[in-house]
């Protein structure tokens, strides 16, 4: 997809379609105002028509409109004449998305920036309206049998933008908003493929073709080099599989002072079954989605070595399957971890903790500015928060409440929940230095609480995107969220 900013002036700027938004009492943009005028009046004797009302949603297209270098012209509903949402903004681009692709247009020019969104400015408007563009055309076919003859053809879209002073920021903020969107969709690519395919190897293989794409260092750790750094706890959770484990280690080097990186800890879970405390059958199909933490690591890399951030990103991935078998885990067996601290697995279906605590002690070795974990840990997440924000934990308030404006930012929104040193009490185990699970209360806090034992020598952050990751039903797929939060952190810590 190419997406360009330019002052054009519908006059002259040829463009196979124009894009512009009216209200329900038929007043217009400024954009339209000015396209209402070189028609000599055509649109507004239209709208007085009566046919379209402008409400939320509903669009339509004019043709042959003169006084205008365009034959075609895309009204857009934006309902009442007040400051749209987030949500309501990108309702809009979905349906100029729509309208376009259903009508076959390999390219557009967008008048949609005067529409006034609620404390966001010009330069957020393109850059998330362009995000919603690409990921809006996202198709996942690669599994079908018939080739797709209806796939989007859509390759090109200007927004049009006036503000000479402001052009170069709003190209760049175009250009944020497409990284952003390229990298939610090779997450969610990595997300949507089932686990015969999508396999811990498939993992570091594809790891390793995005190492050269983008020239990141990489490293794998194999069971042997895995058992030699003593990851018990992590080597437990893939005893059930006849899938070696793997544990990836991705390095950008984008700035040019040394050390000091951020890095960021994706679960990889290929597959969850449960192990031999095994999940229901229902919609355990969806448990290939277990590892969306780590394809959001695999996409924020992307999109931060897409626009070449100043600044250190350490990636690291543990990645195996959680399965029942004559090997695996046993409610009651007790593992050591890498740091050493014992562990009693009471619930063999808590199984990301026990994988990510052995990466949050490797990840020491790094002498991180900070460290963020990206988890579908919980259930309990997914009760509290529904499908609406990732839950947000940590041990530095600081870096928290960078996260949660980031996510504020990003519109891809987190919610803090409490760590308070009372919860821990609910991991306390009479076999080993705590227990894997802390029954069913405060189910999210007391998983973070059980990661915070690994994470006292390094600022921490705790991302349960257990309700984000992916829609289920007839909109069933990978979302690629958090990969707006964590590049808008990045982004915010580099200065870009």
């Amino acid at each position: 997809m190419q997406i360009t900013v330019k002052s054009a002036d519908p006059a002259s700027f040829r463009s196979e379609c124009y894009v512009i938004g009216v209200y329900e009492d038929g007043s217009l943009t400024p954009a339209a105002k000015n396209i209402d005028k070189l028609t000599a009046g055509a649109l507004a004797k239209f709208l007085r028509r009566g046919d379209f009302t402008g409400r939320t949603g509903q669009k339509t297209f004019l043709y042959d409109l003169p006084g205008i270098a365009t034959t075609r012209l895309l009204l857009l509903g934006c309902g009442k004449n007040q400051a749209l949402s987030d949500t309501q903004y990108r309702d809009v681009i979905k349906s100029a998305v729509q309208a376009l692709t259903d009508n076959s247009l390999k390219e557009a020019c967008l008048l949609l920036t005067e529409i006034t969104v609620a404390d966001r400015d010009n330069l957020w408007k393109i850059r998330f309206g362009s995000e919603v563009l690409v990921q809006q055309l996202y198709r996942f076919t690669r599994l079908k049998s018939a080739k797709n003859d209806t796939a989007p053809q859509l390759k090109k879209l200007t927004w049009q933008f006036s503000n000479a002073a402001q052009l170069s920021a709003a190209s760049k903020a175009a250009q944020v908003g497409l990284a952003i969107a390229n990298g939610m969709a090779l997450s969610r690519d990595l997300g949507n493929l089932p686990g015969n395919i999508c396999t811990p190897g498939y993992l570091a293989s594809e790891a390793r073709k995005l190492a050269k794409q983008q020239q990141l260092k990489i490293k794998v750790l194999d069971q042997k080099q895995m058992e030699t750094l003593g990851m018990g706890s992590l080597l437990s959770v893939a005893k059930g599989s006849r899938q070696p484990p793997k544990f990836i280690v991705l390095e950008y080097h984008g700035s040019k002072k040394p050390g000091q990186p951020v890095v960021l800890v994706g679960k990889g879970i290929t597959f969850d079954a449960g192990g031999i405390s095994i999940k229901p059958s229902a919609a355990m199909d969806e448990m290939k989605f277990d590892m969306c933490g780590a394809a959001s690591v695999f996409g924020t890399l992307q999109a931060v070595a897409e626009l070449k951030l100043s600044i250190n990103v350490i990636g690291l991935i543990p990645t195996c399957e959680n399965l029942p078998d004559g090997a695996a885990n046993k409610p009651g067996d007790v593992v050591t971890s890498m740091s050493g601290q014992t562990i009693e697995i009471l619930n063999t279906d808590a199984e990301g903790r026990l994988i990510l605590c052995d990466a949050l002690t490797y990840a020491e070795r790094f002498k991180p500015k900070a460290v963020i974990d990206i988890a579908t840990l919980t259930g309990a997440c997914v009760i509290a928060l529904g499908g609406q924000a990732s839950g947000l934990l940590g041990n530095d308030q600081e870096l928290v409440d960078k996260l949660l404006q980031a996510g504020r930012h990003s519109a891809d929104r987190a919610w803090q929940l409490p760590l308070w040193e009372e919860y821990q009490e609910q991991l306390k185990s009479n076999f080993a230095d705590m227990a894997n699970i802390g029954g069913r209360e405060a189910g999210t806090i007391t998983a973070a609480c059980f990661l915070s034992r690994f994470a006292k020598k390094f600022k921490w952050a705790h991302l349960d995107i257990a309700g984000v990751a992916w829609l289920g039903g007839s909109s069933k797929g990978a979302t690629g969220r958090p990969v707006p939060l964590l590049t808008q952190y990045l982004i915010d810590t580099s200065g870009y």
